[in-house]
């Protein structure tokens, strides 16, 4: 009974809503406002669920419910919640409402069986349940040329990263009899072929975190998905890849740690250094957001260089930040491309003339992404240095901080623009929706919380 109650919570809820919309979508009632409440209420009753103390529970190694993969699955949800609020305007005047609900709720119930499960084949079906209709939300620009180019990249990219997925999962169970991540450990002997399973894997992973050199698709993607979908895509899915980085490849990295280290530190400080020195160079927003979200990537990737607990509450509470982090800058850039009708770091110019509310919650959004005292994102990142610099080079050291300094120039960039500039164009209606400012208001107390608090740091640490 206690296996039951435990899995309740999510999938086979949002399922339900799927059919509920679908339903609404068959009876002819074509309101996109309608949809949009409802994918709201279905989410949020989700965060609920999954936030309701239910039994551990599992079935063999297939699902596991717990307290670790329940607080991601609510970030998850409360992440995609606060995208849809701040899509909603966007959302409401789309001919096809009821479809994307229905996609982003089958994504959402693929994410959540993906960072559930215990088994490389589940969590590769959750991955392609998460996939595929998100590819399709990628084009749903459908007048724009370049969204479906977008969704097609994105669909031909899950597509190369899977096949290497696939091909490292059939290695592992070649090797070891088994393709339960708690069995793979004590099974897999340090051997060659073993350590090539462990490249495709991990390779496949790289992919979807858009670590270099496996992020030539991002860019491309978030330029022509509309903006929502691009949030979605940098703060949901790629928490998401990461959790499951986490909790996937920890336990079985012991068969190849002589080699880890050393590719990790490289693959780091590639990627890093890459997002930086591109994030420098744009002129269009996505593409900035893009280019930001791959050097954040490789902060995340630094606190897996050492497998263990103070690693893993480190990147926990990096991605939270990230989360609120990113909503405060994502919220405003849909609303500004809304109002200019354009893809532009220009939309920032004179902002703070226009609406100083929306120009204070991007500098802060930019301060903690930078690292800045006293935000949350300064001990975030503080906290992934901290796990990832035990023994090694100081020379290590020196060019992380060097990178720092560099993202602090592009980020005070557009600072410069919201507070020093002369407006460019003046806004139609420079007056945010009530539900907007609540969104933005809320990731503004976060990262000051987050930051100020040990609360968040203590709660991870209690569930593992």
């Amino acid at each position: 009974m206690n296996t039951i109650l435990g899995l309740i919570p999510v999938e086979a809820f949002l399922f339900c809503w799927i059919l509920l919309i679908l339903g609404l979508k068959i009876s002819g009632k074509n309101s996109g406002g309608l949809y949009v409440n409802l994918l709201l209420l279905g989410v949020l009753v989700a965060i609920g669920l999954v936030a309701f103390p239910a039994p551990n529970a599992q079935f063999g190694d297939l699902i596991h419910v717990n307290a670790l993969n329940r607080f991601i699955r609510g970030l998850l949800y409360l992440g995609t919640f606060f995208i849809v609020i701040q899509s909603s305007s966007w959302l409401k005047k789309h001919d096809h409402a009821a479809e994307f609900s229905i996609l982003l709720l089958v994504v959402l119930s693929g994410l959540g069986l993906m960072v559930s499960t215990g088994n490389l084949l589940i969590f590769y079906l959750g991955l392609e349940m998460a996939s595929i209709p998100l590819a399709a939300m990628a084009s749903f620009n459908l007048t724009s040329k370049m969204s479906g180019e977008s969704g097609l990249k994105l669909i031909l990219s899950s597509a190369f990263s899977s096949g290497f997925l696939l091909f490292g999962i059939s290695l592992i169970f070649g090797l070891t009899g088994t393709i339960s991540i708690a069995e793979i450990p004590v099974n897999l002997a340090n051997s060659t072929l073993a350590l090539i399973a462990m490249v495709m894997i991990f390779s496949g992973f790289a992919f979807k975190l858009s670590a270099v050199p496996f992020h030539f698709w991002t860019a491309d993607v978030y330029q022509g998905a509309p903006m929502g979908i691009t949030a979605f895509l940098a703060i949901v899915s790629k928490s998401s890849i990461a959790f499951v980085f986490l909790t996937v490849l920890f336990p079985i990295l012991s068969a190849i740690q002589q080699v880890w280290p050393t590719v990790l530190i490289a693959l780091i400080l590639l990627t890093i250094f890459t997002g930086n020195i591109f994030a420098l160079r744009q002129s269009s927003l996505k593409r900035f957001l893009a280019f930001s979200s791959i050097a954040q990537v490789g902060f995340i990737l630094m606190g897996m260089l050492v497998p263990s607990e103070k690693a893993a509450v480190s990147v926990l509470y990096f991605l939270v930040v990230y989360m609120f982090s990113s909503i405060c800058i994502f919220g405003v850039a849909q609303w500004l491309e809304e109002q200019t009708g354009k893809d532009s770091l220009s939309n920032f110019k004179g902002l703070y003339k226009e609406n100083p509310f929306a120009a204070w919650s991007v500098a802060l959004g930019l301060f903690s992404l930078a690292g800045i005292p006293p935000t949350a994102g300064f001990f975030g990142k503080f906290f992934l240095i901290g796990s990832g610099f035990q023994g090694v080079s100081v020379w290590y050291v020196v060019l992380v901080g060097l990178n720092m300094v560099i993202s602090l120039y592009y980020y005070l960039k557009i600072v410069k623009y919201m507070f020093m500039n002369e407006v460019i164009e003046e806004l139609e209606k420079p007056q945010m929706a009530l539900p907007l400012k609540i969104s933005l208001g809320i990731g503004m107390l976060a990262i000051c919380f987050l930051g100020l608090s040990n609360w968040i740091v203590n709660h991870l640490s209690n569930l593992f």
